[in-house]
């Protein structure tokens, strides 16, 4: 195969793969908590004997977005934003534990505290679950105090503790289910230096003005090697009809 014709082939594959990536992000614009997965392009050699001058495109994701997302007041007494560093711990789908900072709660008919997802919420020794209550609020350190069907502000108690969790940023990944986990499979020691702010949720840290840029960007490479490719194989053409010529 022609090495022009097998780099611009490789890009227009690799570029669509970044675009879904991209649209991916632009599509969890406003999902609470969400934090964008970040794509590159390189060139890598193609190995095998014959082929040392043989190149194609990739697109990988290269980490992930932490920044914070912008904090947005909601007056719910389950909603929580954690300020600063810090994650929630849940229990994900498969059992394990696993971050989040989409703190968007809920309870079930059972007691059970989840998020907006329907993931529980983990506290002490496991899955935060409450009684029924008049009155339930969250402090700043993620202590889950409430009042009893019946009873008076005085009797506020402490029932259990949000499990928040601060590790190393390099210690973490991002899973295909949009929760964050150990590297290493183990779970995180609870810290009691992050804080929560009551009354509000983390948006998403997606920028709709740069996710629509980029989306552009990777259209038109696309097109560019598409034309290459068509470009290529004009040139053959030519170069067909001009032997047969002679």
């Amino acid at each position: 195969m022609d090495t022009s014709l097998y780099v611009a082939m490789s890009g227009a594959k690799q570029a669509m793969v970044a675009q879904a990536a991209n649209s991916h992000n632009l599509a969890n614009a406003n999902t609470t908590g969400f934090k964008a997965d970040l794509s590159q392009f390189r060139s890598m050699p193609v190995f095998g004997q014959g082929l040392p001058s043989h190149v194609y495109a990739m697109a990988e994701r290269s980490g992930i977005d932490l920044s914070h997302g912008a904090m947005q007041q909601t007056g719910r007494e389950m909603d929580i934003a954690i300020s600063g560093a810090g994650w929630i711990a849940v229990q994900a789908n498969d059992g394990t534990e696993a971050y989040t900072r989409a703190g968007d709660l809920r309870l079930t008919p059972n007691g059970l505290l989840v998020t907006g997802t329907g993931l529980p919420v983990m506290g002490g020794g496991g899955p935060v679950t409450l009684p029924e209550s008049a009155k339930m609020e969250i402090g700043s350190d993620g202590t889950i105090s409430v009042i009893p069907l019946g009873d008076t502000a005085a009797t506020l108690s402490a029932v259990d503790r949000i499990k928040l969790v601060n590790p190393e940023a390099s210690s973490i990944i991002k899973g295909k289910d949009g929760l964050f986990r150990m590297k290493n499979g183990a779970d995180a020691d609870a810290s009691a230096e992050v804080r929560l702010v009551a009354g509000a949720v983390e948006g998403s840290n997606v920028s709709v003005v740069d996710a629509m840029v980029k989306m552009i960007e990777l259209a038109r490479t696309f097109e560019m090697q598409v034309k290459m490719m068509k470009t290529v194989t004009d040139n053959e053409a030519a170069s067909a009809q001009l032997m047969r010529i002679g």
